[in-house]
């Protein structure tokens, strides 16, 4: 008869999607935590497998990977990755420093409140440092924000809220002008960044949704109105 294949020969997702609730994988999901720290990838799925197999087993909750997982999930907002955790997450837990530190900084970018997020975070690099990537998604979180509302936005508004200023700033513009087809005006007082169109900023470009019902389900609708 032919051994059994071993796990070591399964990735760890396909040992999530076979038994996310296998308590002999919690070793390889805290492992591949790690992994996703150093090599800049995510994993949504996993992580909320390792949170719930901690549920089970809370005396192998490891402190330092909660940390990662619900920085990470910072890291994919608008996604409700951060929610989505925090939920798995035992509420004596979230009331340690470090936890209660993150959810004070979603709170500040759910709310969109970018100066007082980077203020706190300038505070806490002990604890963001470690994750690489984290200010970058952050950024690209803010300009998320402002291109829902804003089609010019200025200069000033948008260094707050991506907490570069200066050359720096100079130089993340050339390299959004090029790349994301910003345009830059004069303004009267600073300087004016044209953000890349979309059906936010421009509510035009929005489809009517009723121009893309499907016919098959208007003519459903006939039998029930006569």
């Amino acid at each position: 008869m032919a051994s059994e294949q071993p796990a070591e020969s399964y990735t760890v997702e396909e040992l999530v999607a076979v038994n996310p609730y296998n308590p002999d994988i919690l070793n390889d999901l805290e492992g591949f935590v790690n992994d996703q720290v150093s090599n800049q990838t995510y994993n949504l799925d996993a992580n909320l497998s390792l949170l719930r197999l901690y549920q089970f087993e809370p005396e192998r909750l490891s402190v330092q990977i909660v940390s990662h997982i619900l920085i990470k999930a910072l890291m994919a907002m608008p996604g409700p990755d951060f929610s989505l955790c925090l939920f798995l997450i035992p509420e004596h837990v979230q009331m340690e420093e470090q936890f209660k530190t993150l959810i004070v900084l979603s709170h500040y970018l759910e709310t969109a409140r970018f100066r007082q997020f980077w203020d706190e975070a300038a505070k806490n690099r002990n604890i963001l440092d470690v994750v690489p990537g984290f200010e970058q998604a952050i950024q690209s979180y803010a300009i998320h924000v402002l291109s829902l509302t804003y089609q010019k936005v200025p200069r000033p508004v948008l260094a707050e809220a991506i907490n570069i200023e200066g050359l720096a700033l100079d130089k993340f513009l050339e390299h959004h002008v090029a790349n994301s087809g910003w345009v830059i005006e004069k303004g009267a007082r600073s300087q004016l960044i044209v953000l890349q169109r979309n059906e936010f900023n421009h509510p035009e470009l929005k489809k009517n949704t009723a121009e893309t019902v499907p016919f098959e389900h208007v003519t459903r609708i006939f039998p029930v109105l006569s």
